[in-house]
């Protein structure tokens, strides 16, 4: 079904703001989202994080009097559940919201490991929480699909939280917003430089998405093993935090923590963490192309922040920007030499080859091989 459907279903119910964190299962809506109204809009704010969208549809109703709609994917619950349950619900505000959320790992479908078990709970989470919901199927016809949406927005109408559970190919777009920079260096050249760049006994903890499926790629390029490497499949923000305490664990070890704008976002409290423990053998690469562009390409919620000032603020040692292979070389060579923590911006243009394959080993095989290589080195 065209996503203009659902939209046009919307504006006619009266629903009018739309906010949430891109889905790829959802690439149909972000794209007429985008092509109707931007990303940072009066009717469209694409979040920081799920909780925050949520946030921000409470607050659209507490001035309008109107519900709004939230888009995610279903693994974005976990970050929704704490305002869903104790602001929204109706034992609280009762402030209706409709949600939409991309159905990965959904039984009896081939995914990833991550979406496997938020897949299976996905329907059952939205029961435990008291939420009322209807499933869009690609088969779905529009009379069929007017009629549960009629069934949500009477929900809505209660005072009710509804949500539209949204299927692998259920929601298309007939938009093709240009999305990008004027970037010139890849995210996968610049992973490259920085892993050609690192001493054999340095690790990495690589954020989701397609810079860890590159990060294994390189290593198979090289001819190298993958166990200096930790893939962080899902909890998409949380790679940080992770690098942070390996960091702490093993001071004498250097720990790069390969981070994307978006997941950086998603949790920017990790920064004055990072910032008051001071770990001297970390160093915090974000990989900055402005995009969600693993799910798609809309664009962050960043704006103008400026990551360097954030992190100088945040009690980082050092903090280095690069937008070229050269710049980049330049920056490397300086932070060898270079106690930490140290912040290493790198501006890249958004895209991934078109044959860009993921790891061929499971997440348990790469953890042990982590561990291991944490133990003998």
């Amino acid at each position: 079904m065209l996503a203009s459907v659902l939209l046009d279903a919307c504006l006619q119910a009266g629903i009018d703001f739309f906010t949430g964190v891109p889905d790829s299962f959802l690439k149909g809506l972000c794209d007429e989202l985008y092509s109707r109204y931007g990303t940072d809009s009066p009717s469209h704010i694409v979040a920081h994080n799920e909780g925050g969208a949520i946030g921000l549809c409470a607050g659209h109703y507490l001035a309008s009097g109107r519900p709004a709609l939230c888009y995610m994917q279903n693994s974005g619950l976990g970050n929704a559940v704490n305002p869903l349950a104790s602001l929204m619900d109706g034992k609280v505000y009762a402030l209706p919201c409709l949600l939409v959320v991309g159905w990965r790992g959904e039984p009896g479908t081939k995914d990833e490991p991550q979406h496997v078990t938020q897949g299976a709970v996905t329907l059952p989470q939205l029961d435990l929480l008291g939420i009322p919901y209807a499933v869009l199927s690609p088969d779905t016809g529009e009379d069929a699909f007017r009629a549960l949406f009629d069934s949500l927005c009477r929900e809505l109408a209660a005072g009710r939280i509804a949500a539209l559970v949204v299927r692998k190919g259920a929601l298309t777009s007939s938009a093709r917003p240009a999305y990008g920079n004027n970037a010139s260096l890849t995210r996968e050249k610049a992973a490259e430089g920085i892993l050609r760049s690192a001493a054999p006994s340095d690790v990495f903890v690589s954020t989701t998405g397609k810079l860890s499926r590159e990060v294994y790629e390189l290593r198979e390029a090289f001819g190298e093993d993958h166990r200096r490497d930790f893939l962080t499949v899902g909890s998409m923000g949380h790679a940080s935090m992770i690098a942070l305490r390996i960091a702490e664990e093993k001071p004498d070890r250097r720990v790069w923590c390969l981070d994307g704008d978006g997941a950086l976002l998603m949790h920017l409290g990790a920064l004055p963490l990072i910032g008051r423990r001071k770990p001297a053998n970390l160093v915090h690469v974000v990989i900055n192309n402005g995009a969600h562009e693993t799910v798609g390409g809309m664009p962050v919620c960043s704006g103008a922040l400026d990551i360097g000032a954030l992190a100088r603020a945040a009690g980082y040692a050092r903090v280095f920007r690069a937008d070229s292979a050269a710049s980049l070389d330049a920056a490397l060579r300086e932070i060898a030499s270079l106690s930490g923590p140290i912040l290493l911006e790198v501006r890249c243009a958004c895209g991934a080859r078109a044959d860009l394959g993921r790891p061929a080993t499971t997440p348990v095989q790469n953890r042990d091989a982590f561990m291991d290589f944490l133990k003998k080195v």
